[in-house]
């Protein structure tokens, strides 16, 4: 015989555990199962060869949490043995932390409210992405530059797409997050509201209503950012929409409002544009106002030429809803839609968590203050991913939270992020990486830069689309690679390798003088680097 001891959570009564012991018992192979509600713990005597899988799935039939738990002589050894980790939260910063914790032999405990996985696979990066494929390939069907070949409106089942996409959301979810679960008893898993009751202790509200206490040696916050709503008059009252609710849209609108123009804003109202629905974009101030000035500037131009109406510098006055129809607004003129969306930033997911009981700082956003080692103001208590004044992408919030779990069993690994690349998922993409000739010239580095339009790109000939540009800026006394703002088609997959060389500490000659694949885009990085000292006009057409 075999025994396997659970770790189960989510039971509330000593029938609870009864009615578990029986599922248990029916699963073929299964001798007998002991279950404690005490303990949230069960033993199962089983034939040799059973299915755990099976075992496991009976729990989660009855509707609870369950972790097949490692016998305490099979457990790794490490600086973090018999450490108790708590992380409140399960995106990507939460888990990997919790990986690299129960790697150095750290016991760990989730604390998770909502759906596991956080923003990125559920309602950021994963959908989103999708989405803007899938408007890519209808764009192309009606736009595409080539003469000889038919255009036509595509047919669009906006329906369809949607159940693929969130098909696929799901797949990641359970093979990246719920499946690591499943495989590491080491991570316990505790669903419910987190609060500090003080800088040790978290107590954990359930749905039900009951309440835990969680003392940890170590915790880390990693709660993530959720969609700004902007105080404005009378919006509060009407069904607009936020990022989350406009990626799962299952009708496209004939008219969409958007409010924002920085990155959700860009990528989602092209995307619709390229669906079909008509979209005036409303900005503060000028589009993506955060980057270089001729970014900006490049992706205004390209999103009015495909038929957006795009209004800068613009405040709204207060936004109306009647019957089917939006009212926004402007000041001396009224925008009406069928649907709006509000995305105008994110909000740092920190106000209930009690952080003043536990004396974790924060900035006026509400979001942690943390250090290079991910340290906030209390030594013992770390924070990662986009809850903190960190860059908001998700690979920067996986680095992070693998960082800060290796410093809770003290280690001493920092993130340099002067190197960290950015991409904006339009079309043409943006991507970029170091720093802007604004940026230099505030840090009293002497700078100089480059830019070449896309027309001197063989590729960008060949792909008959030019529209963007590749700005390269060098230290003007070494030459040393400083930054690079790229507006292209297939941007995100240039800047790693300008993100490469200023890692390398290459100046714009050597990486001008770097052989580089004919006829591909990132080629543009070498003939922007060869400006800096030659004229790339002169040369023939693979010369270097």
């Amino acid at each position: 015989m075999e025994t396997f001891d659970f770790r189960i959570t989510g039971m509330t009564c000593e029938h609870c555990a009864n009615s578990l012991s029986n599922a248990m018992a029916k699963v073929q192979g299964v001798q007998r199962a002991a279950v404690s509600y005490q303990e949230q713990h069960a033993r199962v005597v089983a034939e040799p060869g059973v299915q755990v899988d099976a075992i496991i799935q009976a729990v989660r039939d009855e509707g609870y949490d369950v972790q097949l738990v490692m016998p305490t002589n099979q457990r790794k050894d490490g600086p973090g043995q018999g450490l108790k980790v708590a992380i409140i939260g399960s995106g990507s910063a939460a888990f990997a932390a919790a990986l690299r914790a129960i790697e150095e032999g750290a016991r760990v405990t989730i604390i998770e409210a909502g759906t596991i996985g956080g923003t990125c696979v559920n309602v950021g990066c994963v959908p989103s992405k999708i989405m803007i494929r899938a408007a890519q390939l209808a764009h192309q069907q009606t736009h595409h530059p080539f003469v000889g070949l038919e255009r036509h409106a595509p047919a669009i089942d906006r329906a369809t797409l949607v159940k693929q996409q969130q098909s696929r959301v799901d797949e990641l979810r359970q093979n990246k997050y719920q499946a690591i679960l499943e495989s590491n008893p080491d991570i316990s898993f505790m669903r419910g509201k987190a609060r500090f009751v003080d800088t040790h202790t978290v107590e954990v509200t359930r749905s039900d209503g009951t309440v835990k206490e969680i003392r940890a040696d170590r915790i880390l916050i990693a709660t993530g950012r959720s969609p700004t709503v902007p105080d404005i008059p009378g919006l509060a009252d009407t069904p607009y929409w936020t990022s989350t609710e406009a990626l799962v849209a299952e009708t496209l609108p004939k008219h969409l409002i958007i409010v924002g123009a920085s990155v959700v804003a860009v990528e989602l109202a092209q995307a619709f544009l390229r669906l079909g629905t008509m979209v005036t974009l409303i900005a503060r101030s000028k589009m993506l106002s955060r980057e270089d000035p001729d970014i900006g500037a490049a992706l205004h131009a390209a999103l009015v030429a495909e038929g957006m109406q795009v209004l800068t510098h613009t405040q709204i006055r207060n936004v109306t809803h009647r019957g089917t129809a939006f009212e926004v607004d402007i000041g001396g003129r009224k925008i009406a839609g069928d649907q709006l969306l509000m995305a105008a930033g994110r909000t740092p997911n920190t106000a209930e968590l009690n952080l003043e009981a536990a004396g974790v700082s924060v900035d006026p956003s509400g979001a942690v203050i943390i250090d290079t080692h991910m340290r906030t103001s209390v030594p013992h208590i770390y924070a990662a991913g986009d809850c903190t004044n960190q860059p908001q992408y998700v690979y920067v919030a996986a680095a992070s939270g693998t960082r800060a779990a290796a410093n809770m069993v003290g280690g001493d690994e920092s993130l340099d992020l002067t190197t960290m690349p950015a991409v904006i998922f339009t079309d043409p993409q943006v991507a970029t990486v170091g720093m802007t000739e604004a940026e230099a010239k505030a840090q009293g580095i002497p700078s100089d830069s480059r830019t070449l339009l896309l027309e001197n790109v063989p590729r960008a000939l060949a792909n008959f689309a030019t529209t963007g540009f590749i700005k390269l800026v060098a230290n003007r006394d070494t030459g040393h690679l400083l930054g690079a703002q790229i507006v292209s088609a297939e941007a995100g997959e240039m800047i790693q390798t300008a993100a490469l060389a200023m890692r390398s500490r290459m100046t714009v000659k050597e990486l001008g003088e770097q052989l580089f694949p004919y006829l591909t885009m990132v080629e543009g990085l070498k003939l922007c680097a060869q400006t800096f000292f030659k004229d790339v006009k002169q040369l023939s057409c693979c010369a270097s």
